[in-house]
């Protein structure tokens, strides 16, 4: 298993100096931060003093070697719309994404593996065609729509819940969260439900089709020779074996939460990445555009090493495989 961890975490680094090549790249080929920095009127030799300054005037690879060796400290220089570090903008930014893409995904999976596991078990019936037909409707319909047919009617025409920001907050130490206060699940729930329920429609019919799929295997149909009840079948033998894909897809799905949220945030204007990310594009600030693809990047290789590790844990043939030296 040491050998897997270092193979992954070798595999993990490779695919972090690629990200962290492109999010280079930026700065080489879109825009010139000289420019953002100084405006149109700089004299020329205001832009070489600016530009030694920053090191812009040295070769690609050791601009690339700086870069490299800054963003693993995590700095990224300064905003050029703001005219703030980055990273500090980052931090600020962050708890709010991670706090919705975590209430999204828990969401999802409470609500989707029960629904999955029901439709596969009642095939049929008409609360099962209720459920296949929800999913339809969740993989088909984009988030923004989704998000904004939510305000419409349970914050516009009913008002239940505001319509955008965050609610009040509760710092602790550098993070801030809005679970801690009653303003604060108001207003995340709307956003939560907008970004789960792609994911929920995902796992329920992922659940259905892997669980239709375990209970035609032979060792269900011997459980059941055995004489043990649909319900030890059911949860002990076939849900067990079901949850190993789900787990893959559940993992990229985490990362994919935090990364698109950019669309939920925009719609419901929740302070979090996605919504500096956007501004970012828009004032092309390449300081930040690279900071989110290197921290997106990061975090998907995270959760990745994360599920290949729970595999041990939950697949028993993995470990019988490694120790076997195949």
């Amino acid at each position: 298993m040491f050998a897997f961890i270092l193979r992954r975490l070798a595999q993990a680094v490779i695919v972090m100096v690629s990200v962290a090549l492109i999010a280079f790249m930026l700065f080489q080929y879109v825009g010139d931060p000289v420019v953002f920095l100084l405006g149109q009127d700089a004299t020329p030799e205001q832009v070489r003093t600016l530009r030694a300054d920053l090191g812009l005037d040295q070769p690609f690879f050791v601009q690339f070697w700086h870069f490299l060796v800054n963003a693993a400290q995590g700095e990224f220089g300064l905003s050029l719309r703001q005219g703030a570090k980055v990273s500090r903008l980052i931090a600020e930014r962050f708890p709010a994404t991670l706090e919705l893409s975590m209430v999204a995904a828990v969401l999802a999976l409470l609500v989707g593996i029960p629904m999955g596991v029901y439709a596969a078990l009642k095939r049929g019936t008409f609360l099962s065609q209720v459920f296949m037909t929800i999913s339809l409707l969740g993989v088909s319909l984009p988030t923004f729509l989704i998000g904004i047919l939510l305000i419409l009617v349970f914050a516009v025409h009913l008002g239940w819940f505001p319509s955008f920001g965050r609610g009040d907050v509760v710092a602790l130490g550098w993070w801030s969260t809005g679970l801690l206060t009653t303003k604060g699940w108001i207003h995340i729930t709307l956003p939560a439900i907008t970004l789960a329920i792609f994911q929920l429609t995902l796992i329920m019919r992922l659940v259905r089709a892997e669980m239709l799929e375990v209970l035609r295997t032979d060792y269900i149909k011997f459980a059941r020779a055995r004489g043990l009840t649909n319900r030890a079948v059911h949860f002990g033998h076939a849900l067990k074996n079901t949850l190993v894909p789900v787990m893959t897809i559940t993992g990229l799905q985490l990362g994919g939460l935090i990364a698109f949220a950019i669309i939920t945030e925009t719609v419901f204007q929740w302070p979090g990445m996605g919504l500096l990310f956007i501004q970012a594009v828009t004032f092309a600030d390449i300081p930040v555009m690279a900071a989110y693809l290197c921290l997106i990047a990061l975090i998907f290789v995270v959760i990745n090493l994360i599920v290949d590790l729970l595999y041990f844990v939950v697949d028993p043939r993995l470990r019988v495989e490694k120790a076997g030296g195949h």
